[in-house]
Formats: structure tokens, sequence, C-alpha cells
């Protein structure tokens, strides 16, 4: 039988607010011993470092590894984070060292970074000042390995942090067209992952001299899936991870696939109004959206959620609509193959078993936050993060979990700039999550219990919740 009803909430606790508001503020460096830059040869011998089964690599000696820099330089592309964060967001600076881009062997070609036209890019970043740790990140949605650059790998740089990312060994809205079965494609983004951790693991250690003496994976959406599957299939690679509204995969559900296909039917009743139009908020409200919501919809409407179902749904279930790549968007309901209609409990069993593939069990090895966003519209927190805390607490692994529903959070912290006085960015609260995972893995003070973190005092009309905010630029992409 499916779960599809949603984890009764905890009650607020005004101690994990209290705790994470003040390790939001004591974003510090790393306590761990640092390795110091050597005047100006931090990029001495870099030549011979070899990243281990990349089919390509090149190395680059630059004065500043943060975005700060590599905008300029041509080491990122900001067209690959447009919308993960807040318009307002600092960029620290003042990190120089060595990056390496490259891939790994491929088959596919999504990929066009550096005119490669190559899958399984890869970004491994080496501060001069090193302190000791790897972060390693996949990315969001169908992204490219630069997509993270602002929400995550700035922060973790400044801080010291060696840092990698991959593409996931497939790229933009046509993904699913990669590997030979239902799944494949998403279950390369886990291979992908395990392959450059290791990787760069291995770079690490020879450039630095040493092993990283820990190692942390984080990742926002998709890439807080791969952190969720990574800790409970290679718990042996990482020390611990962050967990930023990852995507949830069941056989059993739920999964997108379930609630997205009520999105589609009923959202167009709502917004024309009349007389079906409480019946169909009621709906939306049952497939997950919580009420106060609603002012969300008309863009999640618009970008994401019609997009997001087709073409995962095409990944997973190709036979939904034959010879269709990916159905109809914006079909009517009752049009042939119309995802609007889509039943996943009503599907061949095939289509479970690719969906198994890639699933989750709860059953982590190493210590988890994750975090979410209560008015997240896209991956609904009651259908999603919630039924994962509860399968983390079934599997016997409770000990190893902390979970906190971020109170006013969505999925893309941009359209913070455009609500300001509804929404409070995430960014703020996975620095803070990692924070509190860094003492506890230190053996310092267990981080707060799971529960709701309740929103701020609400920000004035006018103002913004991060100063210098301006209105999100272009939609982001999924």
């Amino acid at each position: 039988m499916r779960s599809t009803s949603p984890r009764p909430r905890r009650p607020r606790r005004r101690g994990l607010a209290a705790a994470l508001a003040l390790a939001a503020l004591a974003l510090t460096p790393s306590t761990a011993t640092a390795v110091p830059p050597r005047p100006a040869d931090h990029c001495t011998h870099t030549a011979r470092l070899r990243i281990p089964g990349a089919e390509h690599q090149q190395v680059s000696c630059l004065a500043e590894l943060t975005t700060a820099g590599t905008v300029a330089s041509g080491h990122t592309d900001p067209a690959d984070w447009a919308g993960l964060t807040p318009g307002g967001l600092a960029v620290p600076s003042g990190v120089p060292g060595v990056q390496l881009d490259g891939y790994f062997p491929d088959t596919s070609t999504t990929n066009t970074n550096h005119g490669w036209n190559h899958d399984a890019q890869f970004v491994i970043r080496l501060p001069a000042r090193w302190n000791g740790g790897l972060v390693v990140a996949g990315t969001p949605g169908n992204r490219e390995q630069y997509a993270n650059d602002r929400a995550i790998a700035d922060w973790v740089l400044a801080r010291g942090y060696a840092y990698a990312a991959t593409d996931k060994g497939n790229t933009g809205l046509a993904f699913h067209r990669d590997g030979r079965s239902p799944g494949d494609a998403i279950a390369e983004w886990n291979h992908r992952l395990t392959q450059l951790t290791r990787a760069a693991r291995a770079t690490v250690a020879q450039h630095y001299h040493r092993p990283p003496a820990r190692t942390l994976v984080t990742g926002i959406s998709n890439g807080g899936y791969l952190v969720r599957w990574q800790l409970e299939n290679h718990p042996e690679l990482y020390d611990g991870g962050v967990d930023w509204e990852g995507t949830l995969w069941r056989a059993d559900g739920p999964t997108l696939l379930d609630f997205l296909p009520t999105a589609l039917r009923e959202y167009p009743v709502y917004a024309a109004g009349g007389d079906g139009a409480e019946r169909a908020r009621r709906a939306l409200h049952a497939a997950g959206h919580p009420a106060g919501s609603e002012f969300l919809w008309p863009f999640h409407h618009q970008v994401y959620w019609d997009l997001t179902q087709r073409i995962y749904r095409e990944e997973l279930d190709p036979g939904f609509d034959g010879a269709t790549e990916a159905g109809t968007p914006y079909c009517a309901p009752g049009t042939p193959a119309c995802d609007a209609d889509y039943d996943y409990a009503a599907r061949p069993d095939e289509v479970r078993r690719a969906v198994q593939k890639i699933g989750l069990t709860g059953r982590i090895g190493r210590p988890l936050m994750t975090l979410h966003g209560t008015l997240d519209v896209l991956l609904p927190i009651s259908r999603d993060s919630d039924v994962y805390a509860r399968m983390v607490r079934e599997a016997g692994r409770g000990h190893l979990h902390r979970y906190y529903r971020i109170e006013g959070g969505t999925h893309a912290d941009a359209l913070v700039d455009v609500f300001p006085d509804r929404l409070r960015p995430l960014t703020p609260c996975h620095r803070a999550a990692f924070t509190a995972l860094e003492g506890w893995l230190r053996g310092g003070p267990r981080p707060p219990a799971s529960g709701t973190v309740s929103r701020p005092g609400r920000v004035p009309p006018g103002r913004r919740a991060h100063p210098g905010a301006r209105a999100a630029g272009p939609a982001p992409r999924p």
C-alpha cells in the first residue's frame, strides 16, 4: 500500500530556532588545522596532478576560486546557477588556488561547457589555504557542474574546504534520452557522484600530500536526493551530509509522479475561478500543497509542474505516451496520453521496477542533516522530506538524522526576492545546518532535535530579506 499521509507535525521548539539562529551567526571558518598558503607557489607542480579515471582534464592556477573571480575568468557559468539564490547573497573573495575541469568517459553529449560536448564533466577546486576537508556535490535539476557555485561552493571554499561537483552524467531537458532502459539516466547520477568522490579524494591527497581528514556531501533538490542515496549506499566515502530539500524516490510512493498530475488537472480549474475553484483548491491541498502557498501556484504552473512531470515520467515510464517523447505540454485532461491524467498506481509493474532502481530506503550510514521549506510547492514537504524522515526512523537510523522543517521556505531562493514579505531564503539555513554538522562530527554538542524552525519576524513591506536584493532574473531552470 502506498503511504501518502503526511507525517504529523512536531511541536515547534524555541531552543531549535534559537540554536540554528546562533549557528547562522557563527559562520566562521572551520577549526580544523589549515594548510597555510606558501607564497606564490600554491600552483607549483600542478602539472603533475592526475585525476583518477578522467578521460580529459585541464588545470588552471587562479587568483580567485569563488565567483568573485571565476565569472570574469570564465571558470564558472552564471547561467548554470541562475535562480537558485537570493539576489543579495554576499560573494566571498580572497581564495586563490587550483581549479581542475574535465570529464570521465561517457557516451552522452548533452553538456556543452568548454565546447567539449561531453557528459560526466566535473570541477575540482583546491584552495591555497586548506582546512583539511573536502565537500562534494551533485547538481539540482538537470543543470551542469557549476550550478552550486553561488549557493554552496563560494561559501565552503571561503571556509577552506576543497570542493568538487559533477554534472551527474546527463544534463538538460532531454536527459531521459540517456541510458538503455527506464531509470538508467537517474541511476547514472548516483554512479557519477560516487566516481567523483573517489577521484576527488585521491586528487586532494596528491595536491596536499595527505588525504582529506573529512569528506562531506551536500546538494539541493536532485542534489539532495544524491546525498541521501550516497549515505545509504556508500557511507564509507563520507563523514556526513546536508540534504537540502532532496527529491524522494521510492517504488511504493509517494513520488512527484503521484502529486504533480493532480496539480496539472486542478490548477487550471482553480485559476479559472467559478464553481469548481474551491473544490480544486482543496484537491491541491490534499495533494500536498499547503494552505497559504496559493501565491506560488501560478509561477510553478508556468515554469515547473508541467515540465517536471513530463520529463521525469518519460525517464521512468516512456511507454505511457508511446512514440511521443515527454508528452504534450499543458494538455487538457481527457486528451490521449495526457500527463494530467497520469496514475502511477495503475501503471505496470515495470514502472515500479524502474523507480526501485533509484529508490531510497532510509538506511543512512552517516550523520545527515535535512532541511526543507514548508512552502515548497514543487516537492511538497508532506510528500517528501516528512516521509523520508519517517523512513529513516523506521530503518532504525534516527540517531543519525536531524530534520528541520523551515517555515516560510520554498524550493527556489530567487523567489524570495519576488515575495520578500512571504518567504525566507533557505541558503542561510543550509549554512547553519552545515556548521552544526561540523560541530557534531568534531564531537561537540549534538545539533538541536528535529522539528519546525519558526520564521523570524516579518520583513516590513518594501524591504528585502537580504540587503541589496533585486527582483529575480530569468526563470529558474528545473
